[in-house]
């Protein structure tokens, strides 16, 4: 990325950190981060990594691992939501954010952070919204797309570090072929996601979910004082669907 090339295309912003996450799901209120991947770019240059899993404390489904490689065994002793956020979030610092469909990845961040008590605001640039603007001929700009059209090599799609990497060559590509005469798409935006309230488990969902968990001999689950009401509805509905009612 520091080639005279790279610096004179990318005099807008080459300072920024990249990231991409993978989920259990799409909704950051119901759903957890089970990765985190970042590069951290200073003046053009690469020059720090980030690439942490996360025990989301739930079971994994067959449709997320078989997208993402990603299994219950490689995440059962990975570190908790709260210290790999908090270690990210060291990380990224106050810089400019990157990412793909960045408003998804800051979504989900942006809520666990508020779990935390901790603020996050930033600048952002999507790669996904320049590919819209710059790109409109293109029958699909998603990154898989986007890293065939430009020749990036992606060895391990839908892995949060290796999607932050090829976002960030793809940013230098749509740099090289569209800053000098755009300048004004590459420009940061301020990043809106208003998280919702958290609400905890009530107390008729806490009593419900107890006994569930006893009727059925389920045990080594998240502690069930610390789970939100859609966290503990996800969880009856998948005890349910997975080993039945209370006869």
């Amino acid at each position: 990325m520091d080639n005279k090339k790279d610096k004179k295309n990318l005099t807008k912003t080459t300072t920024f950190v990249c990231f991409d996450i993978e989920t259990t799901g799409l909704n950051p209120q119901n759903e957890k981060i089970i990765e985190i991947g970042a590069l951290k770019v200073i003046d053009g240059k690469i020059v720090g990594n980030f690439s942490e899993l996360i025990n989301p404390q739930v079971p994994l489904s067959k449709m997320i691992t078989n997208l993402t490689g990603i299994s219950d065994d490689m995440v059962k002793d990975a570190d908790t939501e709260e210290n790999v956020i908090k270690r990210f979030l060291d990380f990224a610092g106050d810089y400019i954010v990157m990412g793909h469909n960045i408003k998804f990845d800051y979504s989900f961040i942006k809520t666990a952070a508020k779990r935390y008590k901790i603020n996050f605001e930033r600048l952002g640039i999507d790669t996904l919204d320049i590919s819209r603007k710059m790109l409109r001929d293109l029958e699909s700009r998603s990154l898989e797309s986007l890293c065939k059209y430009y020749q990036i090599t992606n060895n391990h799609a839908h892995r949060a570090y290796d999607d932050a990497k090829a976002t960030t060559l793809l940013y230098v590509n749509l740099c090289n072929q569209f800053y000098l005469d755009n300048p004004d798409v590459f420009t940061p935006k301020p990043l809106i996601y208003k998280a919702k309230k958290i609400q905890a488990i009530t107390n008729k969902q806490k009593n419900y979910l107890i006994d569930l968990l006893k009727y059925h001999n389920i045990e080594d689950v998240q502690p069930i004082d610390t789970l939100t009401q859609s966290e503990a509805s996800k969880w009856i509905d998948r005890i349910i669907l997975e080993y039945g009612r209370i006869n």
